[in-house]
């Protein structure tokens, strides 16, 4: 049995209110929320956190590849996918690879894992944008998604592949060139029109080779940039609009390349044993993905849900948001804008800066962050083992909020923390607004973009607000 083993999502916790856009330009916007990126996250830093949610309580991870898809690349030419396998920790021997540049390549790259053999995290993250007072800005969304494929000697199948239907077309109804700030769209009845056929194709192959019916669909996600043509077309499916699944449209808009997986493993959630699953997405041409629900899903669990992450958001000023898209300049501290990082000096300090690794001294146990050589208990030299810390919750001792420090988003909370199992870490706080913090706060470790400078982004490890699902323990 082939399939789906874990998914898992990553939504940002800021959250726009498109009322907003109307009330500062007096058009664009409308009615709902959309998740908002913060100003230390990009697509590899979501993406990262979307694969910590599935890989999270996996005690036996062994895959043959990591596949990263996303239309708004952190870089071009090098590897983002690189940097999400630092973050991860995963074997040298687990090839990573991009997949990315279109909003197709996000279900393409799961439907192609599906269809592939061996053990692959197909991981896709977008932070969508437009022109302000735009449909793009107002109805996209930031996030990230992450599915694990395989066969079932890699672990329980939780949604099996039953099949698949793929239809290409050429049609000029969307498109952004390279460095362009903005995506371009032609007339709606166009598009509506032009994948009229190419539904109906792709889902009348779809059910053929699934050896099912419509009838037989008890959630379909249908998705795609073009809403009209979702939302128009989908009646001529003749599936039951009680099984057509949330496109979250209302809460977080639509994450472009991540949004069919981001639905995938909202629906898994509440999937029960049996269940099919369709999932559509227009771009380019139709994907559709058919999957049916194993007994093994009773007992999948991500680290937290879709569904806590949509509650756990707080709000974002229209400002704050167009501040952290580089759409308005505000006063920086009046301190230097910080040199670029060391290339060669990140490659010495790979596990520490990408993995949050510290060491643990093997005679008295002491835990030291950043790694070190010589204990600070006992004095011992070089007897040290590996301390993974970035699953490890805390709990700040003490904190402070900096003014005049450098940030692309003033003013900066630094805490110090005492991490569950020891360990003690002077570290930056995010998500979280600076009259907030408290003494006592439980935090957990999230991976983050310090700044870009030089064009070089630097990545480390920031610390949030302790996100748990209602029904989790403490960690």
């Amino acid at each position: 049995m082939r399939g789906v083993i874990a998914a898992g999502a990553y939504i940002p916790r800021g959250r726009l209110d498109r009322s907003e856009i109307t009330a500062t330009f007096g058009k664009g916007g409308g009615s709902g929320t959309r998740s908002v990126a913060s100003y230390d996250e990009d697509t590899t830093t979501m993406g990262a956190e979307a694969a910590r949610c599935v890989l999270r309580d996996s005690t036996n991870f062994d895959a043959d590849s990591l596949w990263f898809a996303t239309s708004s690349p952190a870089y071009l030419e090098k590897t983002n996918a690189a940097a999400i396998h630092a973050a991860l920790r995963l074997p040298r021997s687990v090839g990573a690879l991009d997949l990315g540049g279109a909003i197709r390549s996000g279900i393409g790259a799961l439907r192609t894992a599906l269809n592939s053999r061996g053990t692959t995290l197909v991981v896709a993250s977008d932070m969508r944008d437009g022109l302000v007072t735009s449909m793009d800005e107002a109805a996209g969304g930031d996030g990230a998604s992450a599915v694990l494929v395989g066969d079932d000697s890699a672990g329980p199948v939780i949604a099996e592949y039953i099949g698949s239907g793929v239809v290409t077309d050429e049609i000029l109804e969307r498109w952004r060139i390279p460095g362009g700030r903005r995506s371009r769209t032609w007339e709606e009845r166009f598009s509506e029109a032009a994948y009229a056929p190419l539904i109906d194709q792709a889902f009348a192959d779809a059910l053929a080779d699934s050896a099912i019916s419509a009838d037989d669909i008890d959630h379909l996600i249908m998705t795609g940039l073009h809403q009209r043509a979702v939302s128009r077309n989908r009646r001529r499916l003749g599936v039951d609009d009680a099984k057509v699944a949330d496109d979250l449209s209302r809460s977080i808009g639509n994450t472009g390349t991540a949004h069919p997986t981001l639905l995938l493993a909202a629906t898994l959630e509440h999937a029960e044993p049996g269940e099919t699953i369709m999932v559509m997405m227009l771009a380019d041409g139709v994907e559709v993905i058919v999957l049916r629900a194993t007994e093994a899903i009773t007992a999948h669990k991500s680290a937290i849900s879709v569904e806590t992450q949509l509650t756990q958001a707080a709000p974002i000023s229209y400002g704050k948001f167009l501040s952290w898209r580089g759409r308005v300049d505000i006063e920086p501290p009046n301190r230097p804008a910080p040199n670029r990082p060391s290339a060669a000096a990140a490659h010495r300090r790979a596990d520490w800066k990408f993995g949050f690794v510290g060491t643990r001294d093997r005679s008295s146990g002491m835990i030291h962050m950043p790694p070190a050589r010589v204990s600070q208990k006992g004095g011992a030299v070089d007897d040290m083992e590996e301390a993974p810390m970035a699953d490890a919750a805390g709990t700040i001792a003490s904190f402070t909020i900096d003014k005049l420090v450098y940030s692309p988003s003033p003013p900066v909370v630094f805490a110090v923390v005492d991490f569950d199992g020891g360990g003690r870490a002077p570290i930056e706080l995010t998500d979280v607004e600076p009259d907030e913090v408290r003494i006592g706060d439980r935090v957990e470790p999230t991976f983050r973009r310090l700044f870009t400078s030089d064009e070089i982004h630097n990545y480390f490890w920031k610390v949030r607000p302790l996100r748990t699902s209602a029904t989790d323990e403490d960690r």
